[in-house]
């Protein structure tokens, strides 16, 4: 099935230089070749492309040399992290000769940690996600909590049998091909561990206690997953002084589906609280999708007082969301939303719920998951 995603490349990358990053099968070949058709395409999964430009990079700025300017608009080059050396060809002709280049990635990890040549400033960065709501016509919610929004994998006939694919060959053996860790059998457990604890606080001891492995390298095993693009964490807003915050971060994995598969949740249903945990983290992920997609710069935090008051998201110190299951929200669900709007001069407060109607409950937003995925995506906040 063909999405409509809403990244919007065509305009910016006619006067820019891009980096384009997101998780291996989110749809960047397929979206970069959907809207650049005739643009020269350096391939770098494709073993005799990679093997021609790794032994001699020079090869790609004469082929460029051979074709006639207007043919370059832009140069791809997909995968990029796994021949950096190409950034110095590129940046040769991005700065002598006025290409323009787009440079993907499904791993910026080695970019970051080998010093690669990033372009001087001369390239911005973009990031495309798994489908988000907007993209996905008469989305269903419970198949998206149940196996997440990877197009391949959200269109699949088996879509269990692919996630387990994607997490055997991806998650599992690209880690270890990139040389990020020494022992998959340790990380495997880690993957596990760190799938049942997702969306809670993260406590490095109790995580190695659970998957046998030093506090120290579960640090570098989160780090890991942040660099690869497989999670986030989502810190702790800590500004608040009537009521003191904990300092803890969150982590969340990039997709919903490949957490509850690493997890082992199978058949999440409404009114259960595996169904609540999903649907929280699928709203952080449309949530950080429509920030990055828009453009806006405001981080996004969660809140939770030291006496155990909590808000599941907040964006910049302006709009507060907490995410309900329940299909209708009464005050006894508003008391996280209240204390904080007794330190921040909040401009909206919402409850995000399965309740059928819009409602307000003194200057409480009630809004129905479809309502206010609706709006995030046609207004933002």
């Amino acid at each position: 099935m063909e999405y409509a995603r809403l990244l919007n490349l065509k305009n910016e990358a006619q006067t820019k230089s891009l980096f384009l990053f997101g998780p291996r099968q989110t749809g960047k070949t397929h979206l970069l070749k959907r809207i650049f058709p005739g643009a020269p395409f350096y391939n770098l999964l494709l073993a005799d492309v990679f093997l021609k430009l790794s032994q001699r990079p020079q090869v790609m700025r004469e082929e460029l040399s051979a074709l006639e300017p207007k043919q370059c608009r832009p140069v791809i080059v997909d995968e990029i992290q796994k021949l950096p050396a190409l950034l110095d060809e590129a940046h040769y002709l991005i700065e002598e000769k006025g290409y323009r280049f787009i440079l993907t990635g499904s791993s910026p990890r080695k970019l970051k940690k080998g010093a690669a040549n990033l372009l001087g400033g001369r390239a911005r960065t973009r990031y495309l996600f798994g489908l988000v709501s907007k993209e996905i016509p008469n989305y269903s919610l419970e198949r998206i909590l149940n196996y997440g929004a990877i197009p391949s994998i959200y269109n699949s006939k088996e879509p269990e049998e692919e996630l387990a694919a994607y997490v055997g060959n991806y998650l599992k053996e690209e880690v270890q091909a990139e040389g990020a860790v020494r022992k998959i059998e340790n990380f495997s457990r880690f993957l596990q561990v760190a799938a049942l604890t997702n969306a809670e606080l993260v406590n490095f001891a109790n995580v190695a206690s659970d998957a046998a492995v030093p506090a120290k390298t579960v640090a570098e095993y989160y780090a890991i997953l942040q660099d690869m693009l497989i999670g986030y964490l989502l810190e702790p807003y800590t500004k608040t002084r009537k009521r003191k915050a904990i300092a803890t971060a969150k982590f969340y994995f990039f997709d919903v589906g490949v957490s509850g598969f690493l997890a082992g949740r199978r058949n999440i249903k409404p009114r259960t609280e595996l169904f609540g945990k999903a649907l929280e983290h699928f709203v952080f992920t449309e949530i950080k999708a429509c920030l990055s997609y828009g453009r806006d710069p405001r981080p996004v935090y969660f809140w939770r007082s030291c006496s155990g008051y909590e808000v599941d998201f907040l964006i910049g110190d302006e709009a507060a969301i907490e995410v309900k299951a329940t299909e209708f929200v009464s005050h006894k669900h508003l008391a996280g939303l209240r204390a904080l709007a007794e330190d921040l001069k909040l401009k909206r407060k919402i409850v995000v719920s399965m309740d059928t109607s819009r409602r307000k409950i003194g200057d409480i937003e009630v809004v129905p998951i479809r309502d206010f995925l609706n709006e995030l995506w046609e207004k933002g906040f």
